[in-house]
């Protein structure tokens, strides 16, 4: 009988040894998991957060704000005032079929040219059949994927930019300006 009972007493801090071993495995676990759910919501967060980032930046800089064109995203900086925009040259809406292997996806578009000066208004004006053309055709060549990102509108941007300027003489388009982005 004292026998039984030593063995009643052994078995029960093994017992108890195996549950806290349990118990921290488990808190291990949830932590990982935690952590790991943390990565993935800033990873798929990763590009509003660099927006949000980088305004302060700018604001606290003191230098001259200047409009310069980033080469490789061909967005304006952040950092433009509104005193700092040219004068702007609308354009009439662009309804246009997206590319697409079922062909119902339709963009409307209403953008703004921003000039160097007034005079390439004149210019845009005798060219605006061709100029309208230009730009159907490079809106209608996208697919839905490519124009609803950030970046992929920003491409769009620049590469109407940059078909356009080829084309005129008088000056530069400095940048363009959506007021109208509607994806059906």
């Amino acid at each position: 009988m004292a026998e039984e009972e030593k063995t009643e007493e052994e078995s029960a801090p093994a017992e108890k040894k195996s549950s806290n071993l349990l118990m921290i495995i488990i808190i291990v676990v949830l932590v990982l998991i935690i952590i790991v759910g943390g990565v993935v919501a800033f990873l798929l967060m990763g590009d509003d957060e660099e927006d949000v980032a980088s305004a302060p930046v700018a604001k606290e800089q003191p230098v001259k704000k200047t409009a310069s064109r980033s080469s490789s995203s061909g967005a304006y900086e952040a950092t433009r005032s509104l005193s700092e925009i040219g004068v702007l040259y609308p354009l009439d809406t662009f309804t246009v079929n997206l590319k697409s292997d079922s062909g119902r996806r339709y963009l409307k578009v209403t953008m703004s040219l921003e000039l160097e000066g007034e005079e390439l208004s004149l210019e845009l004006d005798a060219k605006a059949a061709v100029l309208r053309d230009r730009i159907i055709r490079i809106l209608s060549s996208k697919t839905l994927e490519e124009i609803s990102s950030k970046k992929g509108k920003q491409k769009v941007e620049t590469q109407i930019m940059d078909t356009l300027n080829s084309m005129i003489t008088d000056g530069q388009i400095k940048g363009i300006y959506f007021t109208e982005f509607v994806i059906q």
